[in-house]
C-alpha cells in the first residue's frame, strides 16, 4: 500500500514557520535535500505548502514522523498526504484559450496526461477546471 503512496504532503498552518525554516524542518525530518530530493509549494492564500517528493519515499512514515516532531507541534502545523483528485484548475490561460484545446493539451502523455472527462472554462477568470476520467492523469 505505500507504493501507492502519494508523493505529496499537505503542510496546515504554516503561519507561524517562514518559509526558508520550513524548508530546513522537512530536511531535518526527511534527511533529503529540498530542490534534489524534494520541492515546497507554499499557497500563503490557504495558509498551507505542499511538499512534492521526488525521491521515492515512504510519504506515509514521513507524515507520522512530521506529527511527532518537536518543532511541528510548536509551530502548530499539521502534515497528511495529499488526497488523490480526478479535477484540476489551470489559471493564467490565455484569452483565445478552447475547451478542446485544453482537451487535447491535457490528454497528452507527453505532458503527463490522461482521458479527459469534462472541461469547463471560466473566460473572466482566465481559468479551467480540467475533470479526468481518473486521478491518475493529473500531475
Amino acid at each position: 500500500d505505500s507504493a501507492e503512496a502519494s508523493p505529496l504532503v499537505v503542510f496546515e498552518n504554516i503561519e507561524r514557520c517562514s518559509p526558508n525554516c520550513l524548508q530546513m524542518l522537512l530536511e531535518n525530518i526527511s534527511g533529503l535535500t529540498v530542490e534534489a530530493d524534494f520541492t515546497v509549494e507554499l499557497i500563503p492564500e490557504i495558509n498551507v505548502a505542499v511538499a512534492t517528493f521526488i525521491k521515492s519515499v515512504d510519504t506515509k512514515e514521513f507524515v507520522e514522523k512530521c506529527s511527532q516532531h518537536k518543532r511541528i507541534r510548536e509551530f502548530k502545523m499539521t502534515a497528511r498526504l495529499l488526497e488523490s483528485t480526478q479535477s484540476i484548475k489551470a489559471e493564467n490561460l490565455p484569452h483565445s484559450i478552447s475547451t478542446d484545446y485544453l482537451t487535447v493539451y491535457f490528454e497528452s502523455a507527453r505532458n503527463g496526461g490522461g482521458p479527459v472527462s469534462d472541461v469547463q472554462l471560466f473566460p473572466k477568470e482566465n481559468s479551467a477546471i480540467i475533470t479526468f476520467c481518473d486521478h491518475k492523469g493529473n500531475t
